[in-house]
């Protein structure tokens, strides 16, 4: 298991969402490492954890304080968490669906059993394609994601490094900003949201960095 000196940091938010969304926090850190294939024993440790996740923990899922303080907040936001699911709630859906959580890439297991374990969202970019620190802001009137036609429409909730937004808070992730075969440093972002206690956001990023072996 990792050893834990790394420094996490916190991202910026804007004013005007601190004052209408309290709570709401970015806070990352910088792996040394990128993806590749899932070892034998991520593999297995993902096989261990969709037996320990029944049918009855995912019904009864949404009930818990963290991930239903995401829904509470994505309906703030104009989201329907039973239609667009919370990170925790999608997960949980496809492990469902499949039998099983799906061994996909180091990166791809390590998010799952983080997001699982702890109920925190968690986002993962190229640290070399990033620019500067992350924040969460609204997107500028004209502004895109990289990838996606057309603009944002203004206010979108973003994250963004200190030159271009680089994903939709808790969507899609800018052409290239990605995690990808050829990266070699990752930054594992969470967005905390009120009643998602600093520590579980903590220990989410940790889970995180010592299922990726970094």
């Amino acid at each position: 298991m990792s050893a834990r000196p790394r420094t996490i940091a916190d991202g910026w938010v804007a004013p005007e969402l601190r004052q209408e969304f309290p709570g709401l926090a970015l806070r990352y850190v910088v792996v040394e490492r990128g993806s590749g294939r899932s070892s034998r024993e991520l593999k297995q440790r993902l096989r261990l954890l969709s037996d320990r996740f029944t049918g009855g923990e995912a019904i009864h899922l949404r009930h818990r304080p963290i991930p239903w303080a995401y829904r509470v907040f994505f309906r703030h936001i104009g989201l329907d968490p039973d239609r667009t699911r919370t990170p925790v709630e999608q997960l949980a859906l496809e492990r469902m669906q499949h039998g099983g959580f799906r061994s996909r890439s180091v990166l791809d297991d390590a998010l799952t059993i983080a997001i699982v374990e702890s109920g925190v969202a968690i986002r993962a970019f190229d640290a070399d394609r990033i620019e500067g620190g992350l924040g969460i802001r609204g997107s500028a009137p004209g502004e895109s994601l990289e990838g996606r036609p057309g603009e944002l429409p203004p206010g979108t909730l973003v994250v963004v490094d200190e030159v271009r937004p680089v994903a939709l808070l808790f969507a899609a992730i800018a052409s290239g900003r990605g995690v990808r075969r050829r990266t070699r440093r990752t930054i594992l972002a969470a967005i905390q949201v009120e009643g998602v206690p600093e520590i579980a956001v903590e220990e989410a990023l940790w889970l995180c960095i010592e299922a990726m072996g970094a």
